[in-house]
């Protein structure tokens, strides 16, 4: 089972990872985690090499290689995915907007996904979430659809249908030209505001970065937008807002230093100059701003911030070597240990080969033994037949020694006459019980194989005192079945004279001990003979006749 769980994740990661360093840096932080069983150090090194949707099922792959007792914790700290899509209906006129902000489109090679989500809002009321993928509006098809032709689609109508799935991811791109990155959403900044009226309906992404937000500002009624604006160096050129003052209307929707403006009203800011922009921000006293949060940050730094942002990368950067060399230390000990385990494995291995060829030569032995036996019994007596009906079987049967009878020595059996032996039966009906029942067929309980060439008897032992007898062998053991080993004066067994040293017990009660171990049978026997009822019922197969000579001569 472990070999084939372990055979279908390499598969797995094999037609999901194509670079060879990644599938190595897999394999080492699941090492690690067995040595360490610290579940959220691994699921965070996973989401560095499980960095985008396609690669998603390697999370499911996965678990089955995570203990049981840290499964349940495995689902709650991994992303949940969803194959089934949801449809909401939101009114594209309410007055707080649609309440979301999404980001991607054909053009970045990816879907389209909600990044953000208004608190409060019509989307997170109807239960849409960030990581969500649009798959539909309207009833069509988004997947070929660029970022402006889905804006347009969604100003279409005046109630928008929304089909989405969650996927737990949301593309991060901030020019056409450079490769698409993927972020999760416990790992994404949001910036959408806490419902606030001048939060936009829909920010519309447009991928050019990952913190792009879209602000509604009245300036009707107020003293103006309480911030200050900076053009940025030739190095990182654009329009950047350089101070916000405390309470200040820029501060209530949410605008902060560093953010680079990059529309107002519908005038692109990419190549402005500071006069010109200021004129654009004074011309109206509406303003829809659109910015991206953070993207001229380190301009406004103090030397002492960009010093603990320096130090901050360095640690992270010497953390991340030094579980490099964890992970390739760890790997060393683990082949060792698996080349350990190898060998002990090879040793146990052959020293089943040894043991099982062992155990064939003696079973070897005890067949030819049997063999042996079974012709020179088949020589002395010849071979068994049926058992038959009652009187003959009891003429078979030697009773239990009488007085009257005891002084005569030698007498053969087949030389017994039919009316001393019905004598001998009607003593028996006197006493209470017989040897061997009437009308018993084994047939009816064994099959022919079962009792080839036995002599098959049913006894049925009055309960009085102790049964006093003992078994030994059973189907594990050399002799291959359940034999009676000793017969002690004064019990049951021994008043009742019809089972002696020798005999193999075939059934107690009706169950069949033919295959049973040496404890089972012993068990059989004790809760049959202490459970209720006067009687015991034994099915025998009685030893050779020669092992009875002694008895014969009773009669």
């Amino acid at each position: 089972m472990e070999r084939r769980v372990a055979r279908e994740f390499r598969h797995k990661v094999n037609l999901l990872i194509d670079n060879e360093a990644e599938k190595d840096y897999l394999y080492d932080v699941l090492r690690m985690y067995h040595q360490s069983m610290n579940l959220p150090v691994l699921v965070g090194d996973l989401k560095l090499v499980i960095n985008e949707p396609s690669r998603l099922p390697l999370f499911d792959a996965i678990r089955p290689l995570i203990p049981l007792k840290h499964q349940v914790e495995y689902d709650q700290l991994t992303p949940k995915r969803s194959r089934k899509l949801k449809e909401v209906r939101l009114d594209r006129l309410h007055p707080e907007g649609l309440g979301i902000s999404v980001r991607g489109g054909v053009e970045f090679s990816c879907g389209l996904f909600i990044s953000q989500l208004v608190k409060g809002g019509q989307a997170d009321n109807v239960g849409l979430q960030v990581g969500d993928e649009i798959v539909r509006i309207n009833g069509y098809s988004i997947s070929s659809c660029t970022h402006e032709e889905v804006i347009n689609l969604i100003r279409t109508k005046k109630i928008v249908s929304i089909k989405v799935r969650h996927v737990g991811m949301i593309p991060v791109k901030s020019s056409a030209d450079e490769p698409l990155k993927w972020q999760y959403v416990d790992q994404f900044v949001s910036d959408a505001g806490e419902g606030k009226g001048s939060v936009a309906g829909l920010a519309s992404s447009g991928g050019r970065d990952s913190k792009e937000k879209k602000v509604f500002i009245s300036l009707i009624g107020t003293k103006g937008m309480g911030c200050s604006i900076s053009s940025g160096p030739t190095q990182k050129p654009g329009i950047f807002i350089s101070n916000v003052k405390p309470g200040s209307l820029s501060a209530e929707v949410g605008l902060e230093v560093g953010d680079q403006i990059v529309e107002v009203n519908g005038v692109d800011f990419s190549n402005v100059d500071h006069k010109e922009a200021v004129r654009v921000l004074k011309s109206s006293r509406t303003l829809t701003i659109s910015v991206v949060a953070g993207a001229g940050k380190e301009l406004f730094m103090t030397e002492e911030e960009r010093q603990r942002e320096a130090c901050l990368r360095e640690q992270e950067r010497q953390e991340l070597m030094h579980q490099k060399r964890l992970a390739l230390e760890t790997n060393k000990i683990i082949k060792e240990q698996q080349e350990k385990e190898r060998l002990r494995k090879l040793e146990i291995s052959q020293k089943a080969a040894e043991e099982e060829e062992r155990y064939r030569r003696e079973i070897e032995q005890i067949t030819a033994e049997e063999e042996k036996f079974k012709k020179e019994w088949e020589e002395d007596w010849g071979p068994k037949e049926p058992p038959k009906p009652l009187k003959t079987v009891t003429a078979e049967v030697h009773p239990a020694p009488h007085s009257k009878h005891k002084h005569v020595k030698g007498v053969a059996h087949d030389q017994l006459e039919t009316d001393d032996m019905d004598e001998v039966i009607m003593k028996q009906d006197k006493q209470g019980f017989q040897k061997y029942l009437e009308d018993f067929d084994p047939y009816s309980m064994f099959t022919p194989e079962q009792i080839m060439g036995k002599d098959v008897r049913l006894l049925r032992i009055k309960k009085e005192g102790s049964l006093d007898l003992a078994v030994e062998g059973g189907i594990d053991s050399p002799i291959g079945k359940i034999v009676v080993s000793a017969i002690y004066e004064g019990g049951a067994a021994d008043k009742h004279g019809g089972i002696v040293k020798g005999d193999e017990i075939l059934a107690v009660n009706g169950k069949i001990l033919i295959d049973s171990r040496l404890a089972e049978a012993q068990t059989t026997l004790a809760k049959a003979w202490n459970m209720g009822g006067d009687w015991i019922d034994l099915v025998i197969a009685a030893s050779p006749p020669k092992e009875y000579d002694d008895e014969m001569t009773f009669f």
